[in-house]
């Protein structure tokens, strides 16, 4: 009886919806498959559903071998038609994927997505006003990174960040939890400074110990930081350089530990009617893609060495010296720390497309992006 109820579903039409269903398969699959795929869709023993960046087809209850199959081989494949398409794209789509419900700080966007492409440590600080958008940038960049770990200053001590020893039991603290990832610390002015040791010891030598009571662990804290932070009397006020850096919230040790730092305001009227303008357009990107994110920045990552051209050396030199130069006019000191930060930005630049060598195009983008960050 079965099968020939089978039969006679077989001789129906197919709808408009199956139509076009088959029809989103005919690029993942070959004609043999599609008429398998056709034959079971007819026979009601299936039914097509398609997601973002995953396709699958169902079929209730046991799902037959040759179904499975068919259903890896088209999962995979879109897979790596979507990677292959986020090559191509790759820059313009990653800085849409930081904060999108944010507008404006595009810079920053740009430089906390180069961030997650490196596998070598780069510190980045957002100081500035409260209620710009920040903490989102922060939760948006973790989201992404396919290893990370986040706190809020004024609720992170010493061995929150390290290690915590409760008897028998050894508890890792954030930055051990992020080792080869991301370690995002919001408010970071409200930790205490007795709580920063472990923090300058990770950001600088990529590990953090325990030594107490006859107790001593260390742990790998490979970390790259991205910290926010709000300025003494939590809001800047002014635009003089000099009232500006009495209200720093941070001494030189940890200020001089970040590559790059960056001030935050809130938005003056022009910009203000610019985000109003985009809001109404809809103009909003929203993250749709987090899961292959995540699968190509750790991609990305694994390319171990990225070769950059002398030429490129001397010119990032020059552009250093040049800024060194005019150190006073900045918030911030200008140490060998930013030549370092420079070249590890530049391969995540080239990362970000899997490229094996930086290109003049990378060294330009990132100097735009140093510049920025200097800019009071």
């Amino acid at each position: 009886m079965a099968d020939l109820v089978d039969a006679i579903r077989r001789m129906r039409r197919l709808s408009d919806d199956e139509k076009d269903a088959l029809e989103v398969f005919k690029q993942y699959t070959t004609s043999k498959e599609l008429r398998i795929l056709k034959g079971l869709l007819k026979e009601k023993k299936i039914e097509i559903q398609s997601k973002p960046l995953k396709i699958n087809v169902l079929r209730p209850g046991k799902t037959t071998q040759a179904v499975q199959k068919i259903n890896d081989l088209i999962t995979q494949k879109a897979n790596n038609k979507e990677l292959d398409n986020l090559t191509k794209n790759a820059h313009e789509t990653l800085y849409a994927m930081i904060a999108p419900n944010i507008v404006g700080f595009e810079t920053i966007k740009k430089a906390v997505a180069l961030q997650l492409f490196s596998p070598e440590h780069i510190h980045i600080l957002l100081l500035g006003d409260p209620g710009t958008g920040k903490t989102q940038i922060l939760s948006s960049a973790v989201d992404l990174s396919p290893i990370s770990a986040m706190g809020l200053g004024s609720g992170t001590s010493g061995a929150g960040l390290a290690i915590t020893v409760k008897g028998k039991e050894v508890v890792k603290g954030l930055l051990p939890m992020a080792d080869k990832g991301l370690c995002a610390l919001d408010e970071l002015n409200l930790m205490k400074e007795e709580s920063r040791a472990s923090l300058y010891n990770a950001m600088e030598k990529g590990f953090v110990s325990y030594n107490k009571g006859g107790n001593a662990y260390k742990f790998d804290a490979r970390v790259s930081v991205l910290a926010t932070a709000n300025p003494k009397g939590d809001k800047f006020v002014g635009k003089d350089l000099g009232e500006l850096k009495k209200q720093l919230p941070f001494d030189t040790a940890l200020l001089s530990r970040f590559h790059l730092t960056f001030l935050v305001r809130k938005h003056n009227i022009q910009d203000f009617k610019k985000i109003t303008k985009s809001l109404l357009k809809g103009k909003i990107k929203i993250n749709q893609n987090q899961s292959l994110l995540n699968e190509y920045i750790k991609k990305a990552k694994n390319i171990e060495d990225v070769k950059l051209p002398a030429a490129f050396e001397q010119e990032i030199v020059d552009f250093i010296t040049a800024i060194k130069q005019d150190e006073e006019n900045y918030l911030i000191e200008v140490s060998p720390r930013m030549v370092v930060g420079f070249s590890r930005l530049v391969k995540a630049a080239a990362r970000m497309e899997l490229r094996e060598e930086v290109s003049h195009k990378d060294v330009l983008l990132v100097k735009s992006i140093v510049e920025e960050s200097l800019t009071i």
